[in-house]
Parts: C-alpha cells; sequence; structure tokens
C-alpha cells in the first residue's frame, strides 16, 4: 500500500502560510537535500486547490528549464477542490465528492508515495481521518506572528510518533512523524 506524505514548512509558532516569504535566510543545501528527497519519494502529488493553482501559475508555463518546474510539470497531479470546475495543468485530475474513498483508492494504487505539497487544510483533514501516514515538519528557527497555522481551529487529536530528527547547520529542523497506532 502507498503512503500518502506530506512536507511543509513551519514556524516555531505554527506558522504554514507564505513560507516564502520568511524562509529564505535559512535555506542551505541541507534543506534543498531534503526537499528534493521527499519530493522524489513520490509519483502522485495530492494537491488542495489553492496550494494547486499557486504552484499552476508558477510552475506550468515555466520553460526556463528549472528542474522543479520540470518535476511538478510532470508529475501526477489530484486536486481536491469543491469549487474547481477543471484541472488543467498537465497530468491533473480534479477530485470532488468523496475525498476519502478517492484517497483511499489512491493509496491502494501501485507505485511510490503520494506527496502532500503545502495544502494545510487538506494535511489537517487527511491527519484527522487517519488517511496521512507521514508529516514531515522543516522547523524553521523563527516566529512569524502571523498567518495560517498548520492545525487552526477545533478538531480530535491527532497523536503521532517521532521517525527522525534531524538539525541543519542553519538551525532548521527536520521532524518526521507518523500517525501513532491507535
Amino acid at each position: 500500500m502507498r503512503k500518502v506524505v506530506s512536507g511543509l514548512f513551519v514556524s516555531l509558532d505554527g506558522v504554514v502560510e507564505a513560507p516564502e516569504a520568511w524562509t529564505g535566510p535559512y535555506f542551505s543545501p541541507e534543506v534543498g537535500q531534503t526537499i528534493g528527497a521527499l519530493m522524489g519519494s513520490g509519483d502522485t502529488v495530492l494537491l488542495g486547490r489553492v496550494t494547486y493553482q499557486t504552484f499552476a501559475a508558477s510552475f506550468a508555463n515555466d520553460t526556463s528549464g528549472n528542474p522543479m518546474s520540470a518535476q511538478f510539470n510532470a508529475v501526477r497531479k489530484v486536486v481536491v477542490s469543491s469549487t474547481l470546475s477543471s484541472a488543467d495543468w498537465q497530468n491533473s485530475t480534479l477530485v470532488r465528492g468523496d475525498v476519502e474513498a478517492a484517497v483511499r483508492a489512491l493509496k491502494q494504487e501501485d507505485g511510490r508515495d503520494i506527496n502532500v505539497g503545502g495544502s494545510p487544510t487538506l494535511v489537517s483533514w487527511l491527519a484527522q481521518r487517519g488517511l496521512l501516514d507521514e508529516l514531515d515538519l522543516l522547523v524553521f528557527p523563527l516566529v512569524v506572528g502571523h498567518g495560517r497555522r498548520l492545525f487552526d481551529g477545533e478538531g480530535e487529536q491527532v497523536p503521532l510518533e517521532l521517525v527522525t530528527s534531524e538539525a541543519f547547520s542553519t538551525g532548521v529542523v527536520h521532524l518526521r512523524y507518523r500517525l501513532a497506532a491507535g
């Protein structure tokens, strides 16, 4: 069975929104290698609407030779949205209706990991339903002070188990969790 794996940038105060505005000074080759490894472990990306639209605007028409653009353009993208009428970026499929059944079906397919890029609302939803297998957090050493937090609002507790941790020279810490057996 395939795993659903989420990788997110998060500040010390739990902010995941607009990391492009606050991660720059802490980026390093170590962080880049970790992101590359996470992206390389999957063959499908599961995205919420906002992240899908942001990524499509950034990568869909990029012909610069940027490896990240090439990877995002080539990979299979599954988009969860109740408001989009189509997902036109190449290799994209729109999921509406029974999202839980669709994710369970994806997990049963042959293949590598299903990566969840960004999409904090989707990540939280998946965790609440026991559909998220691993959560990779790159914790940046700053307090942003405002913005969307990963587990923002009401919900049930989601117990996690720490699998690995690694500190980088810039103070970024990579924490890998899996859902605790329950």
